[in-house]
């Protein structure tokens, strides 16, 4: 019964990165400097967005990698570079750095080590900017949302963990539109 104590990794990832948004109201302690406080924050919401395409393209990659086991070194840097260019727009211009750009996956050390799972970083981020509207909607309902969720461990499925949180298990275009848009309308009050 033990393994009922702990609770599944995607789980830990939406109550890790829920608290990184959640106690933004409180980093006035650790960042005395209010210019810094507003970057540190600023930069903590524009990544909790940015991070989207990237995931996107390490989990179409790795799906290729493995659905063509016989590709040559020169078919997987095409592939990585179309894949890409398809998740990131043209606003930094690599001109010189194309040979890095190629072999960019290679820094995204889940690929090597635990296969298929950076996927879960997008779902756990969604989970976590749903659990923080909470939170500044009704921040003591949250927490113990919060404190619910974590408090079934490994006896229930991860759609009823979000369900126990508060929160939706939705990956709709509307859903993820509504929590970006709150995001964004986050990141405009800051100034």
């Amino acid at each position: 019964m033990s393994a009922f104590k702990e609770y599944p990794m995607e789980i830990a990832e939406v109550a890790s990165m829920s608290m990184e948004l959640i106690s933004m109201d409180h980093w006035h302690i650790f960042f005395s400097n209010p210019e810094e406080l507003l970057r540190a924050k600023q930069q903590q919401l524009k990544r909790s967005i940015t991070i989207f395409p990237w995931i996107a393209t390490i989990d179409k990659f790795q799906h290729w990698v493995y659905e063509h086991p016989q590709h040559t070194v020169e078919e997987r840097t095409a592939k990585w570079v179309e894949i890409l260019n398809e998740f990131s727009g043209n606003t930094v211009d690599w001109t010189g750095f194309e040979q890095h750009r190629a072999i960019s996956w290679q820094k995204q050390l889940h690929l090597f080590e635990v296969p298929f799972y950076y996927i879960e970083y997008g779902i756990a981020q969604l989970g976590a900017i749903a659990m923080w509207k909470q939170y500044k909607e009704n921040p003591q309902q949250a927490l113990d949302n919060y404190e619910k969720a974590l408090s079934l461990g490994y006896t229930k499925t991860l759609r009823e963990l979000y369900d126990a949180a508060g929160i939706r298990f939705d990956f709709s275009p509307e859903y993820v539109k509504e929590l970006a848009d709150f995001v964004q309308k986050e990141i405009a009050a800051l100034g």
